[in-house]
């Protein structure tokens, strides 16, 4: 049987898979196995503590074998989610990654260094995007139509939440990756001394209130579920 990959909600038996699209796609869309001696690094920044707090906002492309391959997942509100980073989330990691003592001396103690800092996730100019997300997709899976399925079953869970807006943040020298918000209707919003970043932002408006992947998606979901597709 030829499977077919479709985008469902996230499961706790995706973790890993999370864990492993996270460090295969975290140095500029690249692998950054090679960056960091402690691979759960990345993963306990940027993707963990999301599927952890908020996994009602967490979405999976699943290969048709039920191993993830890529994600989107995020925070209806970002104020709120740094509070919970620091009080539920930081406490599962602090042993596994203690806070660099003085300036940071390498890339990895500067990454671990943000983990203590989630409250610069709130800056004012964009409190009119209160959520944000992330969106990762192993190389294989990209350029595929994939990212766009995923991004909308996430924003149709937000709109369906009845938020407004949404932001993200971007290495700017991602330049596919810009080009790929661009087409999705993201756009720049102005943020003072972004360093290395770029903040994009979009409505929610006009997006249907799915929930996640659309009627086939719940179909297929459903159908794996009840075991009628070996």
């Amino acid at each position: 049987m030829t499977r077919t990959a479709y985008v469902r909600p996230y499961r706790p038996a995706d973790e890993a898979a999370l864990a492993d699209i996270c460090v295969r796609t975290a140095d500029n869309g690249g692998d950054s196995t090679h960056l960091y001696p402690d691979p759960g690094l990345m993963p306990a920044l940027f993707a963990a503590p999301y599927a952890h707090l908020e996994p009602e906002l967490a979405f999976v492309l699943d290969d048709g074998s039920g191993r993830a391959v890529g994600y989107v997942l995020g925070t209806a509100d970002t104020r709120g989610f740094a509070q919970a980073f620091r009080e539920l989330w930081l406490p599962r990691v602090t042993e596994r990654f203690p806070e660099p003592e003085g300036g940071p001396g390498t890339l990895a103690e500067a990454m671990t260094a943000l983990l203590y800092r989630p409250e610069r996730m709130i800056l004012p100019e964009l409190e009119g995007h209160p959520a944000h997300l992330h969106i990762d997709l192993l190389p294989p899976w990209q350029r595929k139509g994939y990212g766009r399925e995923l991004m909308g079953a996430f924003l149709g869970a937000l709109r369906h939440q009845g938020v407004p807006a949404v932001h993200l943040s971007m290495l700017t020298a991602n330049t596919p990756a810009r080009a790929f918000y661009d087409r999705l209707g993201f756009e720049a919003i102005d943020v003072p001394d972004p360093g290395p970043l770029t903040y994009l932002g979009r409505s929610t408006e006009g997006v249907e209130p799915v929930g996640w992947a659309g009627s086939g998606g719940r179909a297929r979901e459903r159908a794996r579920t009840a075991g009628s597709e070996g």
